[in-house]
């Protein structure tokens, strides 16, 4: 039976399309082999739990290994310390003897010492003596042991959490002094040096040790092209749907960033949702840039418990709501600072990146989610040129293609009528905000856009708009001067060639007392620009 495409749980190789691991979990075992004490934190379904089961496996040749799950405990487990020590032991001595014990040995006397003091429930079985029995079994051991936890993150809130990740950082610290772990992964969202992050400002002093042990984890966790075109081999060499592999995996990554929930989810919309619509009978079919743009609309429009996490994250802190506004409708750069608060936070959650020292939202799939939510919002739909643009929107296509020249020229009219006395301030800040506020309702459900990061700043952005197999290429700019102004054209013109386009559209913000609204055209070689001024 085929193989399909994962996006709950860890993925299993044996019924599941994946990318190959084989570099990733090399790059691991080199730590472990070293005996470091490291956290793989990434966002939200990011692969840890499907990397931490692929590298127990790997790993069980040389080592004997313990992968544990926090999330499978439950909050009574961390009532108290007993209680806590007594689950811990439990689940570690029951995921101990999966390996191959020797039996009669005096590992497996030590491993029964624990176990005996488990089964009668001893109240003497605190952090401390639990990490004496836990040192009394790696020193009674004929192989290292690797201590993994999954979703380490989820108990932190918990005091005896804290302190159970202070004995297991103290026992590494002396581990010359005194046997323990030979190597200890965490695996979780929150990295242990951002506990405060999770923790409520009055729990603060909970956090009142220095995280200071953990080696640095630089293992890349995202899909690269070559990752994702491995995977579409996989799924090619079942279905021959004929698929060019190398261009697919190129434009899904363009979209994803190599963000392996987007890029399996895609796929998995693809082959699961797009076929059999109208226009994709076959799978030759979808296995195209249409069918892709299918997916990525499907996508946008469907809950899923990453845009929900996600969007909960938004309430949760207002500050970098804030921020992400301030970074997608001003243009205005914002330097990349870890050390700045709500930067840090975005980075966790994998909303943001680093991009040449400035601030860029991750992926154009984020980027398109935020822009749809913040102008899906009351206080955006309230507005006028939104009302206006439900009232057009019939007129604006014909036999299936976008009239861009006529968005153009309403969105002009509408723009001037209601907000043409406004300020330089206002129109600078608000204008390319109401022009997408504008164009949504128009595509909405039929086509996709998105915002071309490396040329969106406070001068210049550029919105790509898919709609029914035919892609558009609008500039927005603020107006600068005709020199400048010319340079944009011919810029714009290089873009087109890039993209294949014929045709391409201007859309300038004019704080000029002279100027003329309305549209124009400019012939630049092959190229057709229409621009219209506001």
């Amino acid at each position: 039976m085929p193989k399909i495409f994962n996006t709950t749980a860890d993925c299993k190789p044996d019924i599941h399309y994946m990318v190959n691991l084989d570099k990733r979990l090399a790059a691991i075992k080199r730590l472990v082999d070293s005996g470091a004490y490291f956290t793989i934190n990434r966002a939200r379904q990011y692969g840890k739990t499907t990397i931490l089961r692929a590298l127990s496996r790997f790993l069980e040749k040389d080592y004997y290994i313990v992968l544990m799950d926090f999330q499978a405990f439950g909050a009574e487990e961390f009532a108290g310390e007993n209680t806590f020590s007594l689950t811990f032991a439990r689940s570690f001595i029951r995921l101990f003897k999966r390996n191959p014990l020797p039996p009669q040995s005096p590992l497996h006397n030590a491993v029964s010492s624990l176990d005996e003091a488990v089964q009668n429930q001893s109240s003497a079985l605190r952090l401390q003596r639990l990490f004496e029995y836990l040192a009394d079994i790696c020193a009674a051991s004929d192989r290292k042991i690797v201590l993994m936890i999954d979703e380490v993150d989820s108990a932190s809130s918990n005091q005896v959490f804290l302190d159970f990740l202070s004995q297991l950082r103290a026992y590494y610290i002396d581990r010359d002094l005194q046997p323990t772990f030979h190597s200890v992964i965490l695996a979780s969202v929150y990295d242990i040096r951002n506990l405060r992050r999770k923790l409520r400002p009055e729990d603060e002093h909970k956090v009142n040790s220095p995280w200071n042990i953990a080696a640095d984890f630089n293992v890349e966790m995202s899909f690269s092209p070559e990752d994702i075109a491995g995977m579409l081999t996989d799924y090619e060499a079942d279905y021959c749907t004929g698929m060019d592999i190398n261009a697919m995996a190129r434009q899904l990554y363009a979209y994803t960033s190599g963000y392996p929930y987007l890029v399996s989810r895609l796929c998995k919309l693809m082959d699961e949702q797009v076929l059999g619509q109208e226009d994709f009978s076959c799978r030759a079919q979808v296995w195209t840039k249409n069918g892709l743009n299918e997916a990525i609309k499907l996508l946008l429009t469907e809950k899923n418990t990453l845009f929900e996490s996600l969007s909960e994250k938004l309430l949760r802190y207002p500050d970098l709501n804030n921020m992400l506004r301030t970074l997608l409708f001003t243009g205005k750069s914002i330097v990349y600072n870890e050390y700045e608060p709500s930067i840090n936070i975005a980075s966790m959650f994998g909303l943001v990146k680093n991009q040449n020292g400035s601030l860029t939202v991750a992926n154009r799939i984020f980027e398109t989610w935020l822009y749809n939510l913040y102008l899906s919002s009351s206080e955006m739909q309230s507005t006028a040129i939104y009302s206006a643009s439900l009232l057009d929107k019939n007129q604006f296509v014909s036999g299936g293609q976008l009239n861009m020249r006529l968005i153009l020229e309403k969105f002009i009219l509408h723009f001037h009528e209601l907000y043409g006395g406004s300020s330089e301030t206002f129109i600078e800040e608000e204008g390319r905000k109401y022009f997408l506020l504008y164009l949504r309702p128009i595509i909405n459900g039929t086509g996709n856009y998105y915002i071309e990061a490396r040329t969106r700043n406070l001068k210049r952005t550029d919105i790509i708009v898919d709609y029914c197999g035919q892609q558009y290429i609008i500039e927005l700019k603020i107006w600068h001067g005709e020199e400048y102004n010319r340079r944009g054209e011919q810029q714009l013109a290089d873009y087109l060639e890039e993209y294949h386009q014929k045709t391409g559209y201007l859309l300038s913000f004019n704080f000029n007392q002279k100027k003329t609204i309305g549209i124009r055209e400019i012939v630049i070689g092959d190229k057709l620009l229409i621009e219209g001024v506001v």
